[in-house]
C-alpha cells in the first residue's frame, strides 16, 4: 500500500490494511477530450476511434465501456495489469495518437478489507 492517504477509506482501518497485498486487476480510465479535440478534428478520427475501441473490447483488453451521465466523458474498465499498461493501449487509441484525448487512470484490484475476514492474510 502506498504512503499516499486516500481520503476515500476510513482512517481506523488503514493499519490493519498497511500489510493486505491486493494485485492490479482492473483499470478505471475517464477520458478527457484535450483542447486539440475540437469537434471538427474528433469527426474525421471518430470511425477510427470507434473501430479500435471494438477491437479492444473483443479482444477482451476493454471490459466494459460507459459515458458519464450528466458529462461528455468517456469511461472504460480495462483489463490491465498496470497503469503503464493501461496508458500505452490508450496512447495507441487514434485520438490518443492524435493528441486528442487524456485519461485518468486509478488501478483497481481486490477489495482488500475481504482480507480481514480470513485468517490468513496476504502479506508484502
Amino acid at each position: 500500500m502506498s504512503d499516499v492517504k486516500n481520503p476515500r477509506v476510513h482512517a481506523e482501518i488503514l493499519p490493519s490494511l498497511a500489510a493486505v497485498v491486493v494485485p492490479t486487476t482492473k483499470i478505471l480510465a475517464i477520458g478527457s477530450v484535450t483542447d486539440k479535440g475540437t469537434p471538427e478534428a474528433i469527426a474525421s478520427i471518430r470511425p477510427h476511434e470507434v473501430r479500435a475501441t471494438v477491437r479492444n473490447h473483443l479482444t477482451g483488453r476493454i471490459e466494459q465501456w460507459f459515458s458519464q451521465t450528466g458529462g461528455h466523458a468517456v469511461v472504460f474498465i480495462l483489463n490491465a495489469a498496470s497503469i503503464a499498461e493501461a496508458h500505452e493501449l490508450l496512447e495507441k487509441l487514434p485520438l490518443g495518437v492524435a493528441g486528442m484525448m487524456e485519461f485518468e487512470l486509478i488501478a483497481l484490484g481486490p477489495l482488500a478489507p475481504l482480507a480481514l475476514l480470513i485468517a490468513d492474510l496476504p502479506r508484502s
